[in-house]
């Protein structure tokens, strides 16, 4: 099982039985559901964030229970290809004509063997929506009449559409599926990476766990509606959370995310607003991959803006070993994963279209305080890996019993960077050190940073520009910048000469007398990391 299976099919648990949470909705099942196809039936209680605030509180306070559940006979056993062939039928979908938004249901089975329980509010009260095999459209190899009277006791997640790219057409928006998952797309693009509810204890010996959105509630749109909320609740060993998600879909799709979290025990790193992509190789580590595209990846850095405006780009790496990178920070303004390089020729991959992955920026909404932006880079081979985590951790440790409450907001599509202020790094190379066409000193490497931007566009090529660099564990044999004259950009060369054999941290930025003039490149590199096959 790869990694992006193995993290949609880990820890869960469902809140509904004896949780309190019951009293905000039943859920109702029944076999003579069956044969109504998907409604919104069964009696509507009351419902509110705050109702739902206090529940996951209460929950909070009662020892986790891992909930039993037995798929029918009929999905118990689906493989791979069996689930991918069951699609929802999309002349099925809740709310459909009603509103420019449409909900549809994820089947469960296969990875997804424990159900999430959806609920439709409208006002003041939530009812419980009923999902049945007669939503779903069963293809070969399956045989459609064994799943014409399947009743499940939920479902593997939604999906919500919206029209995204053209008013006649309604695109997948937002999708919420596996654990505390969820991923959503800005217009012209198509999915890459994804965020989470909570992370804990990422890149731990302890080990990671899985926190679990189990029951979603969603806000019955109407015909002008421009955004719609959905709230959910959050459950796992150590937290229980409630969470507010106002999405609003356009050329960038924002969610503003309110987050209530609750210590059952002590947790060591709590990851806020966390994000997972992919990054197999681009510039700066294809010789360790033949391969006829140019580049793979979600992502290609980290941006973070800092409290007082500075920015700073960290490309990822697709590292030997288990690499974790922190950067301390108070009260950043922004940080998240982005696909910056948005050129087809540079990708060359007619069917994945990396070129059009989305970039996700999380924006704190109040001062977060003191922690660190935390990077893990994990080694991988396969695309299909997901293989980057980036998420806040606060600077005080959380101890059982604590309440904490987040407030942020995610930015999904293809984000603009303004170069008027700071040249932004386009590219990274690297390879041997040392010129060309002589015998070099051995256990140089050369890394090669191309910035952009309009000041630096306008400056000749005689320019006092300099770089201002700094490495660990290693000297800089040799460094210069120059102009390219063909596209305009500034190039900064680095001789790197290693001392030792942990990693080697780098960063640097072009200054013209006094005043920066790019944003801060930062780059984390190894010896071993060349070495791979």
């Amino acid at each position: 099982m790869d990694r992006r299976s193995f993290l949609v099919s880990c820890l869960s648990a469902s809140l509904l039985g004896t949780s309190s949470l019951t009293a905000l909705a039943t859920h109702a099942r029944a076999e003579d559901v069956a044969a109504q196809g998907v409604d919104v039936k069964g009696e509507a209680r009351p419902f509110s964030f705050e109702a739902l605030t206090e529940a996951m509180k209460n929950k909070a306070s009662e020892p986790f229970a891992k909930a039993e559940f037995k798929l029918p006979e009929q999905i118990a056993g689906l493989t791979y290809d069996q689930h991918r062939a069951i699609r929802f039928r999309p002349d099925h979908a809740l709310w459909q004509g009603e509103a420019p938004f449409e909900l549809q249901a994820f089947h469960m089975g296969w990875l997804f063997k424990e159900p999430v329980r959806l609920y439709a509010v409208e006002g003041e009260a939530a009812a419980p929506i009923l999902f049945t095999g007669r939503d779903f459209e069963y293809r070969k190899p399956l045989d459609p009449s064994r799943f014409e009277d399947l009743v499940m006791e939920g479902e593997a997640g939604f999906r919500l559409h919206y029209p995204l790219n053209a008013p006649d057409v309604m695109d997948e928006l937002v999708s919420f599926l596996g654990a505390s998952y969820f991923r959503a797309l800005g217009r012209d693009t198509l999915y890459g990476l994804s965020a989470r509810g909570l992370a804990i204890g990422t890149a731990t010996t302890s080990g990671e766990e899985f926190p679990r959105f189990t029951d979603f509630y969603i806000e019955k749109p109407n015909r002008r509606s421009k955004e719609v909320t959905v709230y959910a609740a959050l459950d796992s060993e150590s937290v229980t959370g409630a969470y507010r998600f106002v999405i609003a879909p356009g050329r960038n799709t924002v969610m503003t995310v309110t987050a209530r979290l609750f210590a059952r025990k002590a947790i060591g790193r709590l990851g806020v607003a966390p994000m997972t992509s992919m990054f197999l190789f681009a510039e700066n580590n294809d010789s360790a991959f033949d391969d006829y595209r140019g580049q793979v990846h979600d992502s290609d850095g980290l941006k973070i803006v800092r409290k007082d405006g500075d920015e700073l780009w960290r490309n990822l790496n697709n590292p030997s070993e288990l690499a974790t990178s922190f950067f301390s920070e108070d009260s950043p303004q922004a940080f998240g994963l982005y696909q910056r390089d948005r050129d087809f020729a540079h990708f060359q991959d007619a069917g994945a279209h990396y070129e059009r992955r989305p970039s996700l920026l999380v924006e704190p909404l109040e001062a977060w305080g003191r922690g660190n932006i935390t990077l893990v880079e994990i080694p991988t081979d396969l695309e299909v890996n997901d293989n980057i985590v980036a998420f806040w951790v606060p600077e005080k440790d959380v101890e059982a019993g604590d309440a904490l409450e987040f407030n942020y907001r995610l930015t999904w599509g293809a984000i603009d960077e303004p170069t008027n202020r700071f040249a932004r790094v386009m590219a990274l190379r690297s390879g041997e050190g040392g010129v060309s066409g002589v015998k070099n000193e051995e256990g140089l490497r050369k890394f090669v940073v191309d910035f952009d931007g309009e000041v630096l566009r306008n400056l000749p090529g005689d320019s006092n520009i300099e770089a201002v660099v700094n490495v660990s564990r290693g000297e800089i044999a040799h460094s210069a910048v120059s102009r390219i004259d063909s596209n305009g950009m500034w190039r900064l060369v680095i001789d790197l000469k290693p001392s030792g054999a942990g990693p080697v941290e780098m960063s640097g930025h072009l200054k013209l007398d006094d005043k920066r003039l790019s944003e801060i490149w930062s780059y984390q590199w190894r010896d071993a990391d060349d070495a791979r096959s």
